[in-house]
């Protein structure tokens, strides 16, 4: 029996976040820096279904998993869709460098990774577009009302300009990068589950929805503009739209101490903008610069107490409309 193994991503969001659940427009670019890796391997010492996760000391059979557990849910899923009634003995084996609750994608990135070793696996690879799409129900266990834009994201590995729309289908556009930037990620260090910071948000709009609306529309106009001005490679146009993005996120309350301390930290070290990526509560920033300011600003980072800094290009592109 073969052995097979993919990988997939991480993910950043330069702008939209939280707003984009609403329907506002949100840009999301592969951090091809990060990845997770999923293997399958035959398993010729037993008859079970073994999953092994040692990032988060998790040694298993299928069997023994909850079916909400988004692994076991990710391989049902797949056996489901290729009517595929017992799986062959095999082992299960995912590593991943995208830190946990950190508003990298890691979830969807292991998510779409499985969903493309193991049907591989079994002799019928999925398309893309199949793997997005169950990555996507994997994406509502790991976070109650997803965007769409993780799987999407990290699914294709190109940035994106994306809105949701539930009635007529979520518009997702690949993103013409006008001129290649640079970007630095400081991380917190501080776990930031998505469904946590998405449904305090969605409390927080249901009790002020008019206070709430203003700032995602705030927040998506700002994702149009970014638009503009990536597509036309107007970069130098960015940094104050983040730093207007950052402030509407701290309006939303998803900010925290460590985040703005890394969001001053890197302004003072030359960022020409700077916010908070993802969820918030913890998790990333992220830091717009010239490519040879990057790793003084990085190391301003680490100065400023983040556990960790990455520094990452969005590649200058025209993918075909």
């Amino acid at each position: 029996m073969h052995s097979i193994s993919a990988a997939a991503p991480g993910k950043m969001i330069l702008f939209g976040e939280h707003a984009v659940v609403y329907g506002r427009p949100a840009i999301a670019a592969p951090v091809l820096q990060l990845e997770a890796r999923v293997s399958v391997s035959a398993n010729h010492a037993g008859r079970a279904t073994r999953i092994l996760a040692p990032d988060i000391g998790l040694d298993a059979e299928l069997n023994e998993l909850d079916e909400q557990h988004p692994l076991a849910a990710a391989i049902r899923l797949v056996c489901a869709v290729l009517e595929v009634m017992r799986l062959p003995p095999c082992t299960v084996k995912i590593s991943s460098s995208i830190p946990v609750a950190s508003g990298l994608g890691s979830g969807a990135a292991v998510s779409v990774a499985l969903l493309r070793a193991l049907p591989a696996f079994l002799g019928h690879p999925l398309p893309e577009s199949e793997v997005c799409k169950l990555a996507y129900e994997i994406e509502k266990i790991h976070h109650g009302t997803p965007s769409g834009i993780d799987n999407t994201v990290i699914t294709y590995a190109r940035p994106v300009y994306f809105i949701k729309n539930e009635k007529r289908g979520n518009s997702i556009e690949p993103l013409a990068v006008g001129r290649s930037f640079t970007i630095v990620i400081g991380d917190t260090g501080i776990a930031s589950p998505t469904a946590l910071a998405v449904g305090e948000v969605r409390k927080a709009w249901q009790t002020d929805p008019t206070h709430f609306e203003a700032l995602f529309d705030s927040a998506g106009a700002i994702a149009q503009s970014a638009r503009h001005a990536i597509e036309n490679g107007a970069i130098e146009l960015l940094g104050p739209l983040m730093d207007a993005n950052h402030g509407a996120l701290r309006k939303m309350g998803v900010a925290c101490n460590e985040l703005d301390l890394l969001v001053s930290a890197a302004r003072r070290a030359g960022a020409w903008g700077a916010k908070l990526s993802g969820a918030g509560r913890g998790g990333n920033m992220i830091a717009l610069c010239a490519a040879e300011e990057a790793e003084g600003i990085a190391q301003a980072l680490r100065s400023a107490g983040a556990a960790r800094a990455i520094i990452t290009t969005v590649q200058e592109n025209r993918p075909e409309r």
